[in-house]
């Protein structure tokens, strides 16, 4: 797949909050593939402050107002469903009908997970083991933790002490890359 469309939804993490847009999730992972993939597009989708109840409810206008149709979609969502302690059984509900929607448009889809910190105790539990579920069910591809690398560091975080600077978002971008990487040839595949 030699110019891969991918459309990034998702909320803060993706949208760049306190970032300039070419230092934004979207940018930084479509620099990243223009390495093997020179003309590779990376849209942006992020709402600051969504839910997965949030994604769910503007996704038709997103789906809508596409001029084509991406060859991956990258769900990014539940960080703010954690920070509301929305019931995971909520959020999941709300993932399976996000990535039942990509699926009916043919959309393939990676999900990026997020963890809840251990101290939340069996609620963390629960909330960490909806996305590997979500991504087993739809058959989309899962990357396990968006902020994988960048969570914990001070030196990553923007002034708010929670969301991730341009360093941070250049390390989510990197290690993530691979994984987008794989899944388009792999839905390449499956699609041929």
């Amino acid at each position: 797949m030699a110019t891969p469309y991918v459309l990034a939804f998702g909320d803060s993490l993706t949208a760049g909050y306190g970032l300039a847009t070419e230092q934004a999730f979207p940018v930084q992972l479509e620099r990243r593939l223009r390495d093997r993939h020179p003309g590779a597009v990376v849209q942006n989708a992020g709402v600051s402050g969504d839910t997965s109840a949030g994604g769910l409810a503007r996704l038709p206008r997103v789906l809508a107002r596409l001029t084509a149709k991406p060859d991956l979609a990258i769900v990014e969502l539940g960080a703010n469903d954690l920070l509301r302690a929305v019931p995971p059984v909520a959020m999941e509900r709300n993932l399976d009908a996000i990535l039942a929607e990509l699926a009916r448009c043919g959309i393939p889809a990676l999900v990026a997970g997020m963890l809840a910190p251990p101290f939340l105790g069996t609620f963390a539990w629960s909330y960490n083991a909806v996305f590997p579920a979500v991504a087993a069910r739809a058959g989309a591809a899962l990357y396990p933790f968006f902020l994988d690398g960048v969570v914990g560091d001070p030196t990553l975080t923007l002034a708010d002490g929670m969301h991730p600077n341009a360093r941070a978002i250049g390390i989510v971008a990197d290690r993530i890359a691979p994984h987008v990487e794989a899944a388009l040839a792999a839905f390449a595949r499956q699609a041929a």
